[in-house]
Parts: structure tokens; sequence; C-alpha cells
């Protein structure tokens, strides 16, 4: 149980006196700190601004996205809570604390957040990610019948591709991809096979349809393991002051139109999305090549982030 919001600020050694001037001053001054990567300075100001004008949302909101990234997780959920009182409530803080919520394994909360986003936006792509992370959170138990379930399930993607009826190129080529088992092939993607030297459509084709005769298709592995990716991503720069440029849209990296459009057919949004995706990944993208490949992987090197290495086997 969060605590109330307002104890949270009137708690603090500030006098909680409504003065929206003063409270916009700080805000901006906690924003120049934050751009220094000042977060404890940043953290005072934002406080600041939500004791002078606490009803505002926005000084809500980027307190409590400070507060979360330095680990004050209760303070930070009471305040996104509270931000999300108002009307209409903030997308972000909205999924932010949804993201919270399934943290700690209050996926009834954490769905009454996102969904309160896919009631006005049913096509929001972040909100609907988020549902269907939820959803599959909430329902891992087990049973007997369940493991057993999950026993099969594991035997069959533990079954080598070389026991499928496939071309002599197409396991050639899978086997220069360090492919071996089914679990690995379903674990990649149409864009990363056609992005492999010598890969083309019609072993596509032959490997599209074997999987489809199991009821399988490329990708059904990725949902978890991208879910976990995001969230190393984010973790591994934790406590480095750059967690926020992980949040900055790609639209600030000023890229070619080639570039750009290859992005957009990926639906890759930020620099968190971009930092989670492969090479091939990328290259797999009709028209994209190497020049916007070097491009992207100067920007990225810039602010210290990098693709992801394709980890198979």
């Amino acid at each position: 149980m969060s605590q109330n919001p307002m104890d949270v600020l009137i708690g603090t050694s500030e006098t909680s006196i409504r003065d929206p001037e003063d409270a916009k001053a700080h805000h901006e001054a906690g924003k120049e700190a934050e751009e220094r990567y000042e977060r404890e300075e940043a953290i005072t100001h934002y406080r600041k601004a939500a004791n002078a004008d606490p009803d505002n949302a926005q000084y809500l909101f980027r307190l409590a996205y400070c507060l979360n990234l330095v680990g004050e997780e209760d303070e930070a959920i009471s305040l996104y809570e509270k931000c999300c009182l108002s009307s209409p409530a903030p997308v972000n803080a909205l999924l932010n604390l949804a993201v919270m919520y399934e943290d700690r394994g209050e996926f009834g909360l954490a769905e009454k957040c996102v969904r309160q986003v896919l009631d006005t936006n049913p096509l929001h792509e972040r909100a609907r990610l988020y549902w269907r992370d939820i959803t599959a959170s909430e329902h891992m138990f087990y049973d007997e019948e369940q493991e057993r379930n999950l026993l099969k399930h594991n035997a069959l993607l533990d079954t080598p591709v070389t026991d499928f009826e496939l071309s002599v190129r197409a396991r050639n080529c899978l086997k220069k991809m360090n492919i071996r088992t089914l679990g690995d092939l379903l674990r990649i993607t149409e864009a990363e096979l056609l992005g492999y030297k010598n890969f083309g459509e019609t072993s596509l084709t032959e490997i599209k349809q074997m999987l489809s005769a199991k009821a399988l298709h490329l990708g059904q592995g990725l949902e978890e393991q991208h879910r976990q990716i995001r969230r190393e991503v984010f973790e591994k720069f934790k406590g480095t002051g750059k967690e926020g440029m992980l949040n900055k849209s790609v639209a600030e990296m000023e890229l070619s139109v080639r570039a750009r459009k290859a992005l957009s057919m990926l639906t890759i949004r930020t620099y968190g999305d971009l930092a989670s995706c492969t090479e091939a990944e990328l290259m797999g993208v009709k028209n994209f090549g190497q020049t916007s490949l070097l491009e992207i992987k100067e920007k990225l090197g810039i602010v210290g982030l990098s693709l992801r290495e394709l980890e198979l086997g």
C-alpha cells in the first residue's frame, strides 16, 4: 500500500504554500539539473515545485520519475497516483505507474492503468505492448497439468532443426547462423533471416510452411525475450545518469531518410527501442544498407549506447 501522496509533499521541510510562479521557477531549475545529470539537485527543485503547486501534474510527474530512478519507489508510486487523479490523466504517468505496479505483482492495478490509456487510444503502441506483458505475467502460475505441458513444449523447442524436412540450402544457412533447435528458430524474425547472406525468399517460404504446419511462426519466442531485453537495457544504465536518454525519441538523431524509414518499419520510437535491436533486424529491412547501419551505430555511440548482439543457442 503506497502512502498518501499529499503526506509525501507535506512531510518535507518545505512550507506548502501555493506559489505558481515559484513552482515554475523550481521546475525549470529541475529540468536544467536533469540535463546536467545532477539528479539529487533536480529532485530538490521538483519537490519545491510540487509543494508550491501540488495540483500540477507536470511537476508531480517529473518528481516521481526522478525519485524512481534513485530507488525511491514508494514515494514515486504515491506521486504518480496523485498525478493520475488529474483529468485527463497523463498517459506517461499511467504507463510508468503500470510498470511499477507490475514489478510489485499488483497486476490488477497495472491493468487498470493500461486500460485507462487504451480506452481513449486503442492503438497506443506502448500501452498495447504493456497490456500483453502484464496479462502474460498475471497468468504465470503452475499446476501439474501446466507443468506437464511446459515440459512437452520445452522438449519440442529442443528438437534439432535437422529433424525437419528442409532443403540443403535452408539447413546450411541455419547452421551458419548457429540456429540449432526449433527454439532458436522461433527467436528469429523474417527480417533477420533475410538479412543473412545467401538466405532468400525460397528458403524463407519453406521454413514458414514447416512452422505453420506445427501452428508456429517466426518470432514467436521473442515476446518474453524482448521484454527481458528492454528491462536489461534500462537496468544497465540505472544509476548512470543516462536513463533519460533511453526514453528520448529517435527523431532527435537527425538520421537520413532511409534510416528513418527503416526504424519506422520496425516501430522503433526511442533510443531504448533501438538499443534492443540487432544489426540483423535492421539489415533485414528492404533497402537498408551498411551506410545506414554505420550511421545509426555512430549516433548511438555518441551517447554511449550500441545495438544488441544476436545471441543464439
